[in-house]
Protein backbone atom coordinates (compact mmCIF):
# COMPACT_ATOMS: atom_id res chain seq x y z
CA UNK A 1 0.00 0.00 0.00
CA UNK A 2 2.89 2.60 0.14
CA UNK A 3 3.02 2.40 -3.97
CA UNK A 4 1.68 5.16 -5.35
CA UNK A 5 -0.45 2.72 -8.08
CA UNK A 6 -1.65 0.49 -5.41
CA UNK A 7 -3.26 3.89 -3.85
CA UNK A 8 -4.41 5.11 -6.81
CA UNK A 9 -6.22 1.61 -7.71
CA UNK A 10 -7.66 1.38 -4.65
CA UNK A 11 -9.14 5.02 -4.41
CA UNK A 12 -10.97 4.79 -7.41
CA UNK A 13 -12.41 1.66 -6.66
CA UNK A 14 -13.34 2.75 -3.57
CA UNK A 15 -14.69 6.04 -5.32
CA UNK A 16 -16.52 3.83 -7.68
CA UNK A 17 -17.90 1.46 -5.33
CA UNK A 18 -19.52 4.52 -3.19
CA UNK A 19 -20.49 5.36 -6.33
CA UNK A 20 -22.23 2.19 -7.85
CA UNK A 21 -23.78 1.50 -4.70
CA UNK A 22 -25.44 4.94 -4.40
CA UNK A 23 -26.89 4.59 -8.39
CA UNK A 24 -27.89 1.01 -7.63
CA UNK A 25 -29.59 2.67 -4.09
CA UNK A 26 -31.70 5.20 -6.60
CA UNK A 27 -32.31 2.93 -9.39
CA UNK A 28 -33.89 0.14 -6.58
CA UNK A 29 -35.74 3.05 -5.45
CA UNK A 30 -37.09 4.57 -8.41
CA UNK A 31 -38.00 0.78 -9.85
CA UNK A 32 -39.73 0.14 -6.17
CA UNK A 33 -41.62 3.37 -6.58
CA UNK A 34 -42.87 3.08 -9.78
CA UNK A 35 -43.97 -0.63 -9.14
CA UNK A 36 -45.71 0.67 -6.20
CA UNK A 37 -47.62 3.49 -7.66
CA UNK A 38 -48.41 1.05 -10.43
CA UNK A 39 -49.79 -1.00 -7.22
CA UNK A 40 -51.48 1.85 -5.83
CA UNK A 41 -53.58 2.84 -9.04
CA UNK A 42 -54.63 -0.99 -9.78
CA UNK A 43 -55.52 -1.02 -5.91
CA UNK A 44 -57.15 2.44 -6.39
CA UNK A 45 -59.07 1.49 -9.20
CA UNK A 46 -60.42 -1.62 -7.77
CA UNK A 47 -61.58 -0.09 -4.23
CA UNK A 48 -63.48 2.52 -6.46
CA UNK A 49 -65.36 0.09 -8.06
CA UNK A 50 -66.81 -1.87 -5.84
CA UNK A 51 -67.78 1.33 -3.61
CA UNK A 52 -69.47 2.53 -6.50
CA UNK A 53 -71.28 0.06 -6.60
CA UNK A 54 -71.93 0.03 -3.27
CA UNK A 55 -72.98 3.44 -3.36
CA UNK A 56 -75.61 2.40 -6.61
CA UNK A 57 -77.45 0.25 -3.67
CA UNK A 58 -76.18 -3.45 -4.78
CA UNK A 59 -76.26 -5.99 -2.11
CA UNK A 60 -73.45 -6.63 -0.38
CA UNK A 61 -74.15 -10.74 -1.60
CA UNK A 62 -74.37 -9.32 -5.35
CA UNK A 63 -71.54 -7.13 -5.44
CA UNK A 64 -68.67 -7.71 -8.91
CA UNK A 65 -65.62 -8.83 -6.71
CA UNK A 66 -61.75 -9.06 -8.24
CA UNK A 67 -60.48 -12.75 -8.63
CA UNK A 68 -58.79 -14.27 -6.16
CA UNK A 69 -55.25 -12.25 -6.62
CA UNK A 70 -56.93 -8.89 -5.51
CA UNK A 71 -58.63 -9.47 -1.63
CA UNK A 72 -61.19 -6.99 -1.12
CA UNK A 73 -63.39 -6.01 2.08
CA UNK A 74 -66.11 -4.34 2.74
CA UNK A 75 -66.71 -2.70 6.73
CA UNK A 76 -69.05 -0.92 7.98
CA UNK A 77 -68.72 2.33 10.77
CA UNK A 78 -69.33 0.07 13.33
CA UNK A 79 -66.73 -2.37 11.92
CA UNK A 80 -68.88 -4.95 11.12
CA UNK A 81 -67.75 -6.90 7.34
CA UNK A 82 -70.25 -6.69 5.03
CA UNK A 83 -68.59 -8.27 2.28
CA UNK A 84 -65.34 -10.10 1.36
CA UNK A 85 -63.25 -11.53 -1.86
CA UNK A 86 -63.69 -15.18 -2.18
CA UNK A 87 -60.89 -17.35 -0.66
CA UNK A 88 -59.38 -14.56 2.21
CA UNK A 89 -58.60 -16.35 5.07
CA UNK A 90 -56.59 -13.91 7.26
CA UNK A 91 -55.79 -9.96 6.09
CA UNK A 92 -53.50 -7.04 7.65
CA UNK A 93 -53.08 -3.55 7.04
CA UNK A 94 -56.37 -2.96 6.14
CA UNK A 95 -57.74 -2.17 9.98
CA UNK A 96 -60.00 -5.17 10.26
CA UNK A 97 -58.88 -8.80 10.49
CA UNK A 98 -62.40 -10.23 9.90
CA UNK A 99 -62.63 -12.35 7.05
CA UNK A 100 -66.24 -13.75 7.06
CA UNK A 101 -68.89 -11.24 6.08
CA UNK A 102 -71.61 -10.90 9.05
CA UNK A 103 -75.67 -10.69 7.70
CA UNK A 104 -76.88 -7.42 7.69
CA UNK A 105 -79.77 -5.10 5.30
CA UNK A 106 -78.82 -4.27 1.98
CA UNK A 107 -77.45 -0.41 0.88
CA UNK A 108 -81.33 0.26 -0.25
CA UNK A 109 -83.03 -1.60 3.14
CA UNK A 110 -84.56 -4.28 0.85
CA UNK A 111 -83.83 -7.55 1.10
CA UNK A 112 -81.14 -8.96 -1.41
CA UNK A 113 -83.58 -11.46 -3.02
CA UNK A 114 -86.04 -8.37 -3.39
CA UNK A 115 -82.69 -6.65 -5.53
CA UNK A 116 -82.41 -8.99 -8.17
CA UNK A 117 -84.94 -7.62 -10.40
CA UNK A 118 -84.52 -7.63 -14.44
CA UNK A 119 -81.24 -5.00 -13.75
CA UNK A 120 -79.41 -8.22 -12.79
CA UNK A 121 -79.33 -7.18 -9.21
CA UNK A 122 -78.19 -3.65 -10.12
CA UNK A 123 -79.86 -0.78 -8.95
CA UNK A 124 -81.24 1.68 -11.28
CA UNK A 125 -79.65 4.88 -10.76
CA UNK A 126 -81.68 6.97 -12.56
CA UNK A 127 -85.34 5.39 -10.84
CA UNK A 128 -83.43 5.81 -7.39
CA UNK A 129 -82.93 9.39 -6.60
CA UNK A 130 -81.28 7.92 -3.21
CA UNK A 131 -77.92 6.99 -5.07
CA UNK A 132 -75.40 7.22 -2.21
CA UNK A 133 -72.02 8.28 -3.04
CA UNK A 134 -68.08 7.44 -3.21
CA UNK A 135 -65.70 9.66 -1.51
CA UNK A 136 -63.51 11.43 -3.09
CA UNK A 137 -60.19 10.72 -0.70
CA UNK A 138 -58.50 7.57 -1.25
CA UNK A 139 -55.80 5.90 1.40
CA UNK A 140 -53.34 3.17 0.98
CA UNK A 141 -51.16 0.96 2.81
CA UNK A 142 -48.96 -2.00 2.91
CA UNK A 143 -49.84 -5.21 4.51
CA UNK A 144 -50.30 -8.73 4.00
CA UNK A 145 -53.62 -11.92 2.82
CA UNK A 146 -54.03 -15.01 2.91
CA UNK A 147 -55.84 -16.11 0.12
CA UNK A 148 -55.98 -20.20 -0.28
CA UNK A 149 -53.68 -20.84 1.76
CA UNK A 150 -50.97 -18.46 0.67
CA UNK A 151 -49.85 -15.93 2.40
CA UNK A 152 -48.66 -12.56 0.07
CA UNK A 153 -47.73 -8.51 0.10
CA UNK A 154 -50.40 -6.40 -0.90
CA UNK A 155 -50.89 -2.67 -1.44
CA UNK A 156 -54.11 -1.63 -0.09
CA UNK A 157 -56.53 0.86 -1.03
CA UNK A 158 -59.48 2.27 1.23
CA UNK A 159 -62.19 4.10 -0.29
CA UNK A 160 -65.67 5.34 1.77
CA UNK A 161 -68.69 5.37 -0.09
CA UNK A 162 -72.60 6.36 1.59
CA UNK A 163 -75.12 3.96 0.75
CA UNK A 164 -78.20 5.18 -0.36
CA UNK A 165 -79.64 4.63 3.16
CA UNK A 166 -76.81 6.42 4.40
CA UNK A 167 -74.62 4.13 5.88
CA UNK A 168 -70.90 4.54 5.25
CA UNK A 169 -68.98 1.44 4.49
CA UNK A 170 -65.39 1.69 3.72
CA UNK A 171 -63.89 -0.74 0.86
CA UNK A 172 -60.49 -2.44 1.16
CA UNK A 173 -59.01 -3.30 -1.98
CA UNK A 174 -55.25 -5.17 -2.87
CA UNK A 175 -52.96 -5.37 -5.63
CA UNK A 176 -50.41 -7.98 -5.21
CA UNK A 177 -46.66 -6.72 -4.79
CA UNK A 178 -45.63 -9.91 -5.77
CA UNK A 179 -44.62 -8.94 -9.48
CA UNK A 180 -42.89 -5.63 -7.43
CA UNK A 181 -41.28 -7.82 -5.32
CA UNK A 182 -39.77 -10.52 -7.99
CA UNK A 183 -38.62 -7.23 -10.37
CA UNK A 184 -36.47 -5.06 -7.47
CA UNK A 185 -35.20 -8.80 -6.15
CA UNK A 186 -33.71 -9.82 -10.04
CA UNK A 187 -32.61 -6.16 -10.30
CA UNK A 188 -30.73 -6.33 -6.70
CA UNK A 189 -29.24 -9.64 -7.40
CA UNK A 190 -28.02 -8.57 -11.19
CA UNK A 191 -26.16 -5.41 -9.33
CA UNK A 192 -24.54 -7.22 -6.48
CA UNK A 193 -23.19 -10.50 -9.22
CA UNK A 194 -21.88 -7.76 -11.99
CA UNK A 195 -20.42 -5.24 -9.44
CA UNK A 196 -17.54 -7.54 -7.82
CA UNK A 197 -16.53 -7.63 -11.74
CA UNK A 198 -16.58 -4.09 -12.22
CA UNK A 199 -14.51 -3.21 -9.52
CA UNK A 200 -11.74 -5.85 -10.76
CA UNK A 201 -12.05 -4.10 -14.11
CA UNK A 202 -11.77 -0.12 -12.79
CA UNK A 203 -9.06 -1.94 -10.28
CA UNK A 204 -7.01 -3.27 -13.16
CA UNK A 205 -7.66 -0.16 -15.45
CA UNK A 206 -6.50 2.01 -12.75
CA UNK A 207 -3.27 0.14 -11.72
CA UNK A 208 -2.24 -0.04 -15.42
CA UNK A 209 -3.17 3.88 -16.36
CA UNK A 210 -1.38 4.79 -13.34
CA UNK A 211 1.50 2.56 -13.94
CA UNK A 212 2.22 4.03 -17.54
CA UNK A 213 1.92 7.04 -16.18
CA UNK A 214 4.56 7.28 -13.33
CA UNK A 215 6.66 5.68 -15.52
CA UNK A 216 8.65 8.76 -16.48
CA UNK A 217 8.72 9.71 -12.63
CA UNK A 218 10.61 6.25 -12.20
CA UNK A 219 12.92 7.33 -15.46
CA UNK A 220 13.46 10.53 -13.23
CA UNK A 221 14.19 9.21 -9.93
CA UNK A 222 16.72 6.59 -11.18
CA UNK A 223 18.41 9.31 -13.17
CA UNK A 224 18.33 11.63 -9.91
CA UNK A 225 19.87 8.43 -8.01
CA UNK A 226 22.34 8.26 -10.49
CA UNK A 227 23.42 11.71 -10.08
CA UNK A 228 23.46 11.14 -6.45
CA UNK A 229 25.90 8.20 -6.63
CA UNK A 230 28.26 9.47 -9.47
CA UNK A 231 28.32 12.97 -7.68
CA UNK A 232 28.01 13.90 -12.00
CA UNK A 233 25.46 17.64 -11.61
CA UNK A 234 26.09 17.63 -15.50
CA UNK A 235 23.59 14.60 -15.90
CA UNK A 236 20.03 15.49 -16.46
CA UNK A 237 16.85 13.36 -16.25
CA UNK A 238 14.93 12.54 -19.39
CA UNK A 239 12.47 14.86 -20.59
CA UNK A 240 9.37 13.25 -21.94
CA UNK A 241 6.91 15.13 -24.48
CA UNK A 242 3.86 14.48 -23.41
CA UNK A 243 3.29 18.07 -21.89
CA UNK A 244 2.01 17.28 -18.60
CA UNK A 245 2.69 17.48 -14.98
CA UNK A 246 5.68 14.75 -14.93
CA UNK A 247 7.19 16.56 -18.69
CA UNK A 248 6.97 20.06 -16.33
CA UNK A 249 8.27 17.85 -13.52
CA UNK A 250 11.24 16.90 -15.53
CA UNK A 251 11.92 20.56 -17.13
CA UNK A 252 12.08 22.33 -13.07
CA UNK A 253 14.24 19.01 -11.94
CA UNK A 254 16.89 19.85 -15.10
CA UNK A 255 16.09 23.85 -14.10
CA UNK A 256 17.50 23.13 -10.37
CA UNK A 257 19.98 20.78 -10.99
CA UNK A 258 21.63 23.49 -13.47
CA UNK A 259 21.70 25.61 -10.61
CA UNK A 260 22.74 23.21 -8.07
CA UNK A 261 25.52 22.97 -10.88
CA UNK A 262 26.42 26.46 -11.58
CA UNK A 263 26.29 27.07 -7.86
CA UNK A 264 28.76 23.99 -7.30
CA UNK A 265 31.05 25.51 -9.65
CA UNK A 266 31.00 29.24 -8.10
CA UNK A 267 31.43 27.29 -4.79
CA UNK A 268 34.51 25.41 -6.01
CA UNK A 269 35.81 28.59 -8.03
CA UNK A 270 34.98 30.48 -5.06
CA UNK A 271 37.34 28.08 -2.99
CA UNK A 272 40.10 27.88 -5.10
CA UNK A 273 40.00 31.73 -5.53
CA UNK A 274 39.95 32.19 -1.57
CA UNK A 275 42.79 29.61 -1.23
CA UNK A 276 44.65 31.38 -3.98
CA UNK A 277 44.53 34.95 -2.13
CA UNK A 278 44.98 33.63 1.50
CA UNK A 279 48.14 31.71 0.18
CA UNK A 280 50.40 34.87 -0.99
CA UNK A 281 49.68 37.03 2.16
CA UNK A 282 50.62 33.70 4.27
CA UNK A 283 53.47 32.67 2.40
CA UNK A 284 55.13 36.37 2.42
CA UNK A 285 54.63 36.35 6.32
CA UNK A 286 56.19 33.28 7.07
CA UNK A 287 58.86 34.38 4.75
CA UNK A 288 59.58 37.20 6.99
CA UNK A 289 59.08 35.59 9.77
CA UNK A 290 61.94 32.83 9.11
CA UNK A 291 64.16 35.87 7.92
CA UNK A 292 63.44 37.81 11.00
CA UNK A 293 64.10 34.62 13.01
CA UNK A 294 67.41 33.73 11.53
CA UNK A 295 68.46 37.61 11.10
CA UNK A 296 66.79 39.80 13.33
CA UNK A 297 68.02 42.75 12.12
CA UNK A 298 66.24 42.02 8.54
CA UNK A 299 62.83 41.66 9.79
CA UNK A 300 60.69 43.56 7.75
CA UNK A 301 58.28 44.83 10.18
CA UNK A 302 55.60 47.15 8.32
CA UNK A 303 55.54 44.36 5.54
CA UNK A 304 54.77 41.83 8.16
CA UNK A 305 52.14 44.27 9.66
CA UNK A 306 51.00 44.95 6.17
CA UNK A 307 50.29 41.48 5.16
CA UNK A 308 48.46 40.55 8.50
CA UNK A 309 46.14 43.47 8.00
CA UNK A 310 45.69 42.40 4.11
CA UNK A 311 45.04 38.73 5.70
CA UNK A 312 42.93 40.29 8.09
CA UNK A 313 40.33 42.02 5.51
CA UNK A 314 40.32 38.95 3.36
CA UNK A 315 39.26 37.02 6.08
CA UNK A 316 36.70 39.55 7.32
CA UNK A 317 35.07 39.75 3.37
CA UNK A 318 35.33 35.91 2.89
CA UNK A 319 32.90 36.00 6.16
CA UNK A 320 30.52 38.17 4.80
CA UNK A 321 30.16 36.46 2.00
CA UNK A 322 29.41 33.69 3.61
CA UNK A 323 26.90 35.28 6.03
CA UNK A 324 25.45 37.13 2.40
CA UNK A 325 24.86 33.46 0.97
CA UNK A 326 23.08 31.98 3.84
CA UNK A 327 20.76 34.62 3.34
CA UNK A 328 21.24 37.24 5.60
CA UNK A 329 18.65 40.40 5.96
CA UNK A 330 19.06 43.44 6.98
CA UNK A 331 17.51 44.94 10.17
CA UNK A 332 14.28 46.83 10.22
CA UNK A 333 15.89 50.08 10.67
CA UNK A 334 15.66 53.71 9.22
CA UNK A 335 19.15 55.11 7.96
CA UNK A 336 19.70 58.57 6.69
CA UNK A 337 21.75 58.21 4.09
CA UNK A 338 22.86 61.75 3.72
CA UNK A 339 24.39 61.97 7.13
CA UNK A 340 26.11 58.47 6.69
CA UNK A 341 27.71 59.68 3.07
CA UNK A 342 28.91 63.01 5.17
CA UNK A 343 30.83 60.83 8.02
CA UNK A 344 31.93 57.94 5.71
CA UNK A 345 33.34 60.78 3.75
CA UNK A 346 35.21 62.83 6.46
CA UNK A 347 36.68 60.55 8.24
CA UNK A 348 38.51 58.93 5.10
CA UNK A 349 42.08 60.32 4.59
CA UNK A 350 42.46 59.59 0.58
CA UNK A 351 45.51 61.12 -1.19
CA UNK A 352 42.64 62.58 -3.22
CA UNK A 353 39.62 65.08 -2.95
CA UNK A 354 36.09 63.87 -2.54
CA UNK A 355 33.24 65.97 -3.88
CA UNK A 356 30.18 65.81 -2.14
CA UNK A 357 26.61 66.90 -3.65
CA UNK A 358 23.99 65.41 -1.25
CA UNK A 359 19.68 66.21 -1.29
CA UNK A 360 17.96 66.04 2.07
CA UNK A 361 15.31 63.71 2.66
CA UNK A 362 17.05 60.27 1.64
CA UNK A 363 15.88 57.99 4.16
CA UNK A 364 16.27 54.01 3.76
CA UNK A 365 16.08 50.67 5.47
CA UNK A 366 18.59 48.75 6.45
CA UNK A 367 21.77 48.07 8.33
CA UNK A 368 23.94 51.10 8.33
CA UNK A 369 27.10 49.47 8.95
CA UNK A 370 26.33 47.42 5.55
CA UNK A 371 25.74 50.09 3.75
CA UNK A 372 28.40 52.11 5.09
CA UNK A 373 30.89 48.87 3.52
CA UNK A 374 29.00 49.47 0.39
CA UNK A 375 29.37 53.52 0.04
CA UNK A 376 32.96 52.08 1.47
CA UNK A 377 34.37 49.63 -0.83
CA UNK A 378 32.95 52.03 -3.69
CA UNK A 379 35.22 54.80 -2.79
CA UNK A 380 38.39 52.70 -2.36
CA UNK A 381 37.82 51.18 -5.97
CA UNK A 382 37.42 55.23 -7.35
CA UNK A 383 40.18 55.88 -5.16
CA UNK A 384 42.57 53.75 -7.18
CA UNK A 385 41.47 54.34 -10.61
CA UNK A 386 40.62 58.20 -10.49
CA UNK A 387 43.43 60.77 -11.93
CA UNK A 388 42.68 64.14 -9.47
CA UNK A 389 39.51 63.52 -7.51
CA UNK A 390 36.20 61.34 -6.84
CA UNK A 391 32.94 62.40 -6.37
CA UNK A 392 29.66 61.25 -4.40
CA UNK A 393 26.06 62.18 -5.03
CA UNK A 394 23.25 61.55 -3.14
CA UNK A 395 19.39 62.51 -4.51
CA UNK A 396 16.07 61.88 -4.78
CA UNK A 397 14.44 60.09 -7.64
CA UNK A 398 10.72 59.09 -6.93
CA UNK A 399 10.55 56.08 -4.97
CA UNK A 400 14.01 55.98 -5.16
CA UNK A 401 17.27 56.84 -2.95
CA UNK A 402 20.15 56.96 -5.67
CA UNK A 403 24.19 57.15 -4.40
CA UNK A 404 26.64 57.95 -7.82
CA UNK A 405 30.41 57.55 -6.88
CA UNK A 406 32.41 58.62 -9.96
CA UNK A 407 36.23 59.54 -10.41
CA UNK A 408 38.03 60.92 -13.29
CA UNK A 409 39.76 57.73 -14.79
CA UNK A 410 39.43 56.24 -17.62
CA UNK A 411 36.51 54.11 -16.78
CA UNK A 412 35.46 50.33 -17.06
CA UNK A 413 34.99 49.02 -21.04
CA UNK A 414 31.41 48.02 -21.66
CA UNK A 415 32.11 44.26 -21.66
CA UNK A 416 33.48 44.16 -18.32
CA UNK A 417 30.39 46.31 -16.80
CA UNK A 418 29.08 42.83 -15.47
CA UNK A 419 32.28 40.91 -14.78
CA UNK A 420 33.64 43.27 -12.61
CA UNK A 421 31.15 41.94 -10.14
CA UNK A 422 32.13 38.70 -9.68
CA UNK A 423 33.84 37.68 -6.95
CA UNK A 424 38.05 37.69 -7.24
CA UNK A 425 37.68 39.21 -10.42
CA UNK A 426 40.26 42.15 -11.06
CA UNK A 427 41.25 44.01 -14.20
CA UNK A 428 44.63 43.86 -15.42
CA UNK A 429 45.64 47.62 -13.80
CA UNK A 430 44.02 46.51 -10.89
CA UNK A 431 46.32 43.53 -10.05
CA UNK A 432 48.95 44.47 -8.24
CA UNK A 433 49.27 43.37 -4.77
CA UNK A 434 48.56 47.04 -2.75
CA UNK A 435 46.25 48.54 -4.84
CA UNK A 436 44.14 45.56 -6.74
CA UNK A 437 43.01 44.14 -3.53
CA UNK A 438 41.32 40.94 -3.63
CA UNK A 439 38.73 41.52 -5.95
CA UNK A 440 35.85 41.01 -3.67
CA UNK A 441 34.58 44.46 -2.94
CA UNK A 442 32.55 45.09 -5.93
CA UNK A 443 31.13 41.59 -5.19
CA UNK A 444 30.42 42.53 -1.49
CA UNK A 445 28.65 45.96 -2.16
CA UNK A 446 26.27 44.36 -5.14
CA UNK A 447 25.38 41.46 -2.81
CA UNK A 448 24.41 43.89 0.29
CA UNK A 449 22.47 46.39 -2.40
CA UNK A 450 20.24 43.11 -3.25
CA UNK A 451 19.81 42.34 0.20
CA UNK A 452 18.03 46.05 0.90
CA UNK A 453 15.88 45.48 -2.03
CA UNK A 454 17.88 47.93 -4.63
CA UNK A 455 20.79 47.57 -7.37
CA UNK A 456 24.21 48.76 -7.96
CA UNK A 457 25.66 48.69 -11.64
CA UNK A 458 27.91 50.89 -13.90
CA UNK A 459 25.69 53.55 -15.14
CA UNK A 460 28.18 54.72 -17.64
CA UNK A 461 32.10 54.92 -17.64
CA UNK A 462 33.26 55.27 -14.08
CA UNK A 463 30.07 55.62 -12.17
CA UNK A 464 28.54 53.21 -10.01
CA UNK A 465 24.60 53.81 -9.62
CA UNK A 466 23.79 52.30 -6.12
CA UNK A 467 19.96 52.39 -5.81
CA UNK A 468 17.60 52.18 -2.49
CA UNK A 469 13.99 51.97 -1.78
CA UNK A 470 13.20 55.54 0.26
CA UNK A 471 11.97 54.18 3.90
CA UNK A 472 8.37 54.04 4.18
CA UNK A 473 7.70 54.89 0.02
CA UNK A 474 6.08 51.36 -2.14
CA UNK A 475 7.74 50.68 -5.05
CA UNK A 476 7.16 48.53 -7.82
CA UNK A 477 9.52 46.42 -9.67
CA UNK A 478 13.82 46.98 -8.90
CA UNK A 479 13.75 50.41 -10.65
CA UNK A 480 14.99 51.33 -13.87
CA UNK A 481 18.81 50.29 -14.05
CA UNK A 482 17.27 46.27 -12.72
CA UNK A 483 18.45 45.13 -16.06
CA UNK A 484 21.32 47.44 -16.88
CA UNK A 485 25.45 46.10 -16.50
CA UNK A 486 27.85 48.24 -15.66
Amino acid sequence: MRSVRAKAALGATLVVTVALVAAGAAVLWVLRDNLLGRADLEARLAAREIASQVAAGRAYGKLELPDREQPVQVVDEDGRLRAASEGLEAVTGTGSARVTPEPGPSPTGDDDDDRDDDHGGRADDDDDPGSGEVSEDTGTRSGTATVDGETAAYRFASVEATTPRGETVTVHAGAPLATEQEAVGTVRTAMLAGLPLLLAVVAAATWQTTRRALRPVEGIRREMAAITASADLSRRVPVAGSGDEVERLARTTNETLTALESSVERQRKFVADASHELRSPIASLRTQLEVGEAHPELLDVPGAVADTVRLQALAADLLLLARLDAGERPPDRVVDLGTLVREEVAQRRDRLPVRVAVEPGCEVTGSRGRLAQVLGNLLDNARRHARREVGVSLRRDGAWAVLEVSDDGPGVPPDQRERIFERFVRLDDARSRDDGGAGLGLAIARDIALRHGGTLVVADGAVFRLRLPLAGVSVSGSGPDAGSGR
